[in-house]
């Protein structure tokens, strides 16, 4: 492809057929991504107005609790920092004792999401998954999760959502009674990163057919779907490109991708990648507005605001409309040296842009509508959460007054976090009673709670 002979006249016709619903083919698409000037200011000024008929001036996040349930993993992934060996002092497989801590200092921040992150199948591979999984009763992860989920879900009333890798038919229809929509990122459609010393290298579970049926196969028990694409990790413009189309043409067969993150690679330093250049923010912008292209007005579109902490407004400004979870209480473990923006600082930036920050539940409001995607025992948690848009009703907005506000707050946000996270950041939030939980439960409509119980019987 000559990209020189692609003239500013023709990206403008790609343009205009996209404002009148015509999706960019792949080559125009490619041509998009190496388009500056005037080109890159209007192809903002179009993914922004696409967008807007999509989603208005709403922009959103979710309010979670982050709970890394084990950080032993059958993949090798050479920019992961949560994957560790299982001699590593950090390795670990979190107990039920400690699910509970985590979750219950969630409920009494607020959240409404339980966020299950863990490697994938590493009992297929490590002897120490298996002798704990054991001990807890358990044959795999998988069921080890299912339980954890529900527990969770039953104790706290937070609504799970996992992430848990590659899954069969069989996995997905045993947590699917309870996860309220899961998620499962593509990275990117290019077997070649599977090679010898590139990004996937020793990764079963990063295989792009695999993943892909995973979602799709999901698409058919009608469970909610997360997915995205990771940019900087070695892919060409070209295989960035093919992996928004791939995801384009998944929905397309299976109707269950509710948003799409496009997330950019950051360097870790205990990582074979860790002197790899990091995407630039303008190269993230430009592939958020080909997303919103590619995928369409009504996609939801994310972008993780820490990855980019001094230029994630500007995503706004791409077609973005979603901010993805915030955790008051828990770190980002897949990016631990990134602590997540106040939620406070979030809604200034979105307002700066002209948008009005709302919390969602982790099932969008379209999914909220079907009973083929939308099952008990969540339907009435949700009911009693939602109000008539499918966001969180404004007055179970976070917790204000339940639990005082700290002292003091820092001048400003550390750029790196040095080592492994704690489970629970804020010592406000750890180890609250069982009446604090039941009294935020109650404010938040106790009646999900009670339902799900009937539900069960």
């Amino acid at each position: 492809m000559n990209t020189n002979e692609q003239p500013g006249a023709a990206v403008g016709g790609v343009l205009d057929r996209a404002l009148a619903g015509i999706s960019p083919s792949h080559e125009e698409a490619y041509a998009l991504a190496l388009t500056g000037g005037s080109g890159l200011s209007a192809l903002f000024t179009t993914a922004s107005q696409l967008r807007d008929r999509g989603w208005g001036d709403t922009v959103t996040y979710s309010r979670k609790v982050f709970i890394p349930l084990t950080n032993l993993c059958r993949d090798k992934c050479r920019y992961c920092t949560f994957a560790v060996s299982p001699s590593s002092p950090a390795a670990r497989m979190l107990t039920p004792h400690e699910v509970l801590t985590i979750a219950r200092a969630g409920a009494a921040a607020g959240c409404k999401e339980a966020l299950f992150s863990l490697g994938e199948k590493p009992e297929e591979v490590y002897e120490r998954s298996r002798t704990e999984l054991r001990a807890l009763g358990y044959s795999t992860t998988t069921e080890y999760l299912v339980a954890m989920c529900r527990l969770v879900f039953e104790e706290t009333g937070l609504m799970p959502h996992a992430n848990c890798g590659v899954l069969d038919p069989r996995e997905l229809e045993s947590l699917r009674p309870w996860n309220v929509s899961m998620g499962l990122m593509l990275e990117n459609v290019s077997e070649r990163l599977l090679g010898a010393g590139l990004a996937h290298a020793g990764s079963p579970g990063k295989a792009p057919a695999l993943r892909l049926k995973t979602i799709e196969d999901a698409g058919r028990l009608g469970i909610p779907f997360t997915t995205g694409i990771l940019i900087g990790i070695g892919e060409t413009l070209q295989e960035r490109i093919d992996s928004l189309f791939a995801i384009r043409d998944l929905q397309e067969r299976s109707g269950n991708v509710q948003e799409v993150i496009v997330q950019n690679f950051r360097a870790k330093d205990d990582t074979p990648m860790r002197g790899d250049d990091e995407p630039s923010a303008l190269e993230m912008a430009r592939t958020i507005a080909i997303a919103r292209l590619v995928l369409g007005a009504s996609m939801s579109i994310q972008a993780p605001p820490n990855l980019s902490p001094d230029a994630y407004g500007f995503y706004l400004l791409a077609g973005i409309n979603d901010w993805g979870g915030i955790s008051p209480v828990t770190a980002d473990h897949i990016n631990p040296e990134a602590p997540w923006p106040k939620i406070e600082e979030l809604r200034e930036i979105s307002a700066d842009a002209g948008f009005t920050l709302r919390e969602r539940l982790a099932i969008y409001p379209s999914y909220q509508r079907s009973a083929a995607t939308l099952r008990p025992p969540f339907a009435a948690r949700v009911a009693a959460l939602a109000d008539g848009t499918g966001y969180v009703r404004l007055d179970l907005q976070g917790i204000e007054g339940i639990i005082p506000p700290p002292r003091s707050r820092p001048a400003s946000r550390p750029v790196r976090r040095e080592g492994p996270a704690p489970l629970v950041l804020d010592d406000r939030y750890h180890d609250r009673s069982q009446n604090d939980i039941a009294d935020i439960s109650t404010q938040a409509g106790a009646t999900g709670l009670a339902n799900t119980q009937e539900a069960r019987s």
